[in-house]
């Protein structure tokens, strides 16, 4: 499988829609088709929560009519899907609570709800979530401190000082997430926070001036210290909590030695039959499928052992219920 094709089963990363970066430089347009029929708009409250149906199933997405009270606000052009113009758009807390009780629906956070969401309202929910983000958190010049003003459909942040006015950009933070494999087993590690017998594979920020495998090899090494040599890419994700992309990689490991580090509590080797009979059993607990780390496990799990994490997970949950 193309790691394009990997990318799209994981979560938010399944977006069909034309950013049409082109007309964000287009104010007049983008005024205009905001306020037309066609517009639909993702609701966000202050805590970056969207409006969603009352039992989280869909976005919900009024129209301009619906939201005529609060477009002066200058929606964010997210962009097109087929006839569908779709915009962002930022509530105060009365403005939330009044809309829901309009329309019946609820304000959710994409963690708890993105797994429940069609692949494209999570895309788009985590697209919006992560574009307010930076907004809110982007108000003032980092070079003279004048006010920031928003420009391209919400996409570039200009500082009014006529003598500075250099323009910020929404920001990204690029982050590794890598399942090491010794050959027979993998390597996962377990959080401070996370709860006991709950594993995840391990991840990290890039850093400036490294590569991406560098940066494999350097958070391993620091979490677990284990060395790693050879990784490749895997897919990735976007991961709005608040503003990390999220790179997949598989990796072999030179040493496999664990000399745990400061910012796990544990790290272990697991066999297939080992983490197979452990998530059965109820005594062991992986990453839910809205994060990558589960695609990394499952790819592992697949091409390690034949079995499908899948199939472990539902047969776990039944035997529970």
């Amino acid at each position: 499988m193309l790691s394009s094709a990997r990318s799209r089963q994981n979560a938010f990363a399944a977006l069909e829609l034309d950013r049409a970066s082109e007309l964000r430089e287009r104010p007049d347009w983008l005024v205009e088709h905001a306020q037309s029929a066609q517009a639909r708009f993702v609701l966000l409250d202050p805590d970056g929560k969207a409006l969603l149906s009352a039992d989280h199933g869909h976005l919900l997405q009024p129209g301009c009519d619906a939201c005529a009270p609060w477009l002066g606000a200058a929606p964010s052009f997210l962009g097109r899907a087929g006839a569908t113009d779709h915009y962002a758009l930022a509530l105060d807390v009365d403005a939330a609570a009044r809309v829901a009780a309009e329309t019946g629906g609820a304000f959710a956070d994409l963690r708890s709800a993105g797994a429940s969401l069609p692949a494209f309202d999570a895309g788009l929910f985590a697209y919006a979530r992560g574009l307010a983000h930076w907004q809110r958190h982007t108000r003032f010049c980092p070079a003279c401190a004048a006010p920031l003003a928003l420009e391209a459909g919400g996409h570039r942040a200009k500082c009014t000082n006529p003598h500075c006015g250099i323009a910020q950009f929404p920001r990204t933070d690029p982050a590794i997430i890598v399942i090491v494999s010794d050959g027979a087993r993998c390597l996962l590690g377990r959080g401070p926070q996370w709860p006991q017998r709950r594993y995840s594979t391990l991840a990290g920020f890039v850093e400036p001036g490294e590569t991406l495998e560098d940066a494999v090899r350097r958070e391993v090494f620091e979490e677990a210290g284990v060395r790693v040599g050879e990784c490749d890419y895997h897919s990735s994700q976007p991961w709005p909590f608040p503003a990390s992309i999220m790179l997949g990689f598989t990796a072999r490991a030179d040493d496999a030695t664990i000399t745990l580090g400061a910012e796990l509590a544990e790290a272990r080797w697991f066999g297939a039959d080992e983490l197979v009979d452990g998530i059965r059993g109820g005594t062991l607990g992986v990453s839910s499928p809205l994060s990558v780390s589960y695609r990394l496990i499952e790819h592992w799990l697949r091409e390690t052992a034949a079995i499908e994490l899948a199939d472990v997970v539902a047969s776990a949950a039944k035997a529970k219920g």
